[in-house]
Parts: structure tokens; C-alpha cells; sequence
């Protein structure tokens, strides 16, 4: 592997291939990291060039496919980000959920780390005892990881202290250095693999839906489908949470702006 480089136009290919597949827009700056993840795949299978290993990817080899769209995927995340939407939900939603079935989706889920946060948030604040939270994530590899629900034990340094001795369990024996999500906590949270870019009927609808730090990957034309198909699944009187970073002007005029990064979908 001494000397394998990315060239221009092979970077061009993948790029490509990730618009093409999830509606990301990869700049120019990421070529090295392009280079990097993928690398041990053209190892893998013996290839001379990242040439080569994207033919493999085309014809799906082994599924060869999903595994390059989950290793250009793979974000980094933690408990309790931008803890702001946290405290809105727990203090300006949850009070009124007194009864019925209440679901979140966690459209961007990563590892898990959104997910569960708002599982905690949930059985700590949520009146009515029936509620559920559905974590979606473009990369399968990834939610195998989230459904795991154990993480290291560093990460639990954004957990609240309470919540922490509450809902989560320290590993012990082969687990020692890691925490794992209580199994009650747990059963309340499923996840499953999903496009944003693509028909999302199937997930089904949800009362609050967090959108966080992904559309920052999208144009503007991507940001208005995925939009768009997300909020057809927003309840009426829902909310909508996105990054702090991230606006939906002009991509949309379905919801009201209630905060910062925070929007409501008007009741018929």
C-alpha cells in the first residue's frame, strides 16, 4: 500500500457515487479522509489503485456498496449535543404529552449517543409512560453499533450525573471500561437503516424530530427534498430540531421558527 494515492479523478468517482447515493456533497477537502477510510478496503481485496476498489464498489461485490457508503458516512457525535433542544423538549414539550403514544425520531442517529439521550430525557420528564424514540442512520455499520448501546467509558462525561447512575450500567469482566444503556432505557429505542434522501413513509410519524448537523453535508437542492420528505412524517403541531449551525431559510415555509434551530409545524 506504500505509495497508493487518491487522484483527482478518483476522488471525483466517489464523490459522485455519495451525491449520487445519499445527497452528500463531499468538497475537495476531503480527499485525504476519502483516501484514508477507504484504503484498508483496497488492501482488502489486493487492488492497485482506488480505481480498481471503485469498480468493486459498482458491481456490489460481497456488498461492497454499503460498506463504502458507511465508512464516507460515519460522524462523530455525543450525549447530549447542543443540550439546548434538550432542555426545550423536557421544559416546553414534554408537559403536555399527559397522554397517548409519543415518538421521536432521531433522523441522523449515528452511534446512538442522540438516541439515547433523548430516551433518558424521556423517562425522566415525559408524563404520559407511553413513548418510544426511532434512531435512523444512512450507514448499517453504524447501527449495529447503536444498538449495542455500550460505549466507552469516556464518553459519559456529557451524561448528567443523575441520568447516569440512573439509566446507565458500568461494564464489568470484558466490558470493564465501557457503560452500557440500562436494558429498560434501552428497550424504549429502536433503530434502523434509512436514506433520508429517499421515501421515508415506512418510519412512520413522529410528535418532535431531530435533524441535527447533517444537512450541513446537502445542497440546497438536496436540503429541500430531505426536508421536505422529513416533515411529511411531522405530526401536526410537531417539532422540528436542526443544528445550531444549520438554518431552513429558503428551504421551507412548512414550519414556524419557535427558537434558535427550533421549528413547529402549524396545527390544520
Amino acid at each position: 500500500m506504500n505509495g497508493l494515492s487518491l487522484s483527482d479523478a478518483e476522488f471525483d468517482l466517489f464523490r459522485t457515487m455519495i451525491y449520487d447515493a445519499a445527497g452528500i456533497n463531499m468538497s475537495p477537502a476531503k480527499k485525504a479522509l476519502v483516501a484514508g477510510r477507504l484504503a484498508k478496503r483496497v488492501s482488502h481485496y489486493s487492488l492497485a489503485t482506488f480505481n480498481d476498489y471503485f469498480k468493486v464498489v459498482k458491481a456490489n461485490t460481497n456488498g461492497e456498496f454499503q460498506i463504502a457508503i458507511d465508512l464516507l458516512t460515519t460522524n462523530e457525535t455525543f450525549f447530549f449535543r447542543e443540550i439546548k433542544h434538550f432542555d426545550f423538549l423536557r421544559t416546553r414539550v414534554l408537559p403536555g404529552w399527559v397522554s397517548g403514544e409519543k415518538k421521536i425520531w432521531s433522523a441522523a442517529s449515528s452511534s446512538g449517543e442522540e438516541a439515547y439521550s433523548l430516551a433518558m430525557t424521556m423517562a425522566e420528564s415525559c408524563p404520559t409512560p407511553s413513548w418510544k424514540i426511532v434512531g435512523t442512520d444512512i450507514s448499517t455499520r453504524i447501527i449495529k453499533s447503536a444498538q449495542t448501546a455500550q460505549y466507552p467509558m469516556a464518553r459519559s462525561k456529557d451524561i448528567p450525573l443523575d441520568y447516569l447512575k440512573k439509566y446507565c450500567l458500568k461494564g464489568i469482566g470484558p466490558q470493564d471500561g465501557t457503560f452500557i444503556i440500562g436494558p429498560e432505557l434501552k428497550s424504549r429505542v429502536s433503530f434502523q437503516h434509512a436514506n433520508l434522501t429517499q421515501n421515508l413513509t415506512a418510519i412512520g410519524s413522529f410528535d418532535v424530530i431531530f435533524l441535527r448537523n447533517v444537512m450541513i453535508y446537502f445542497d440546497m437542492e438536496i436540503k429541500k427534498k430531505v426536508v421536505s420528505a422529513i416533515l411529511r412524517q411531522l405530526n401536526p403541531g410537531g417539532y422540528l430540531m436542526i443544528g445550531h449551525s444549520e438554518s431552513l431559510n429558503g428551504v421551507t415555509d412548512e414550519v414556524n421558527a419557535i427558537a434558535p434551530s427550533i421549528y413547529q409545524k402549524p396545527r390544520p
